[in-house]
């Protein structure tokens, strides 16, 4: 699993590409803690109507399907950015210089074939559910209210375009490091040790105090 990591920044035009994405992914990353509050609520509202109305929530299960890309996969590209993401890197949390930033590079190089792939997949099975001609749009539907489901198929090859990006600024970010042997590189996570990890954090509850 990977450890507390930071972001530097300068003025360099990476950096101020990164911090550009970064507030897209902060936006992309609220909208789906909104969608959690609100599944937790409409939960509430089910169970509560159930319990003593015996009047549940109609279609409730119809909207956690149509909430579920929200939950899933926008906040993903706010993970990858702080290296928050779960990952193993018990063999890379032990290299050092050149052949730390290979191995991150080779690493953010094959999920973006991944993610890429996965754009191109998702945005056709969007193209499935879409229909100008169709009634809402939509060829699709949820079984219970019918909510359409195109809505929902859209949110995941945005969300992975979003990663797609940050992977690509990350690229960037490595094979600089690569080529010049950068210690400290900007817009790509740096792991600190726990000494790093518990200043930062004090420099964050002193800043918020």
């Amino acid at each position: 699993m990977a450890e507390s990591s930071s972001i530097l920044e300068d003025g360099s035009r990476l950096s101020r590409i990164d911090q550009f994405l970064q507030k897209f992914e902060r936006a992309l990353a609220m909208v789906s803690g909104v969608a959690v509050f609100l599944l937790m609520a409409m939960a509430v509202v089910s169970v509560g109507g159930r319990n003593l109305f015996n009047w549940p929530l109609p279609g409730y299960v119809d909207w956690v399907e149509a909430a579920m890309p929200l939950i899933a996969f926008m906040g993903v590209s706010y993970v990858q950015r702080d290296g928050t993401h779960i990952r193993m890197d018990l063999v890379i949390g032990r290299l050092k210089g050149r052949i730390l930033w290979f191995a991150e590079l080779l690493g953010v190089c094959l999920i973006f074939l991944l993610m890429a792939a996965l754009v191109w997949g998702s945005w056709a099975h969007f193209e499935r559910s879409f229909d100008w001609d169709a009634a809402l749009w939509s060829r699709d539907s949820t079984i219970d209210i019918g909510l359409p489901l195109w809505p929902a198929k859209i949110l995941a090859p945005i969300a992975f375009g979003a990663l797609c990006l940050r992977l690509l600024l990350q690229i960037w970010g490595y094979g600089r490091a690569l080529i010049f042997d950068l210690d400290r590189p900007v817009a790509v996570p740096l792991t600190q040790d726990a000494t790093s990890q518990a200043l930062s954090e004090a420099d964050t509850l002193i800043d918020t105090s």
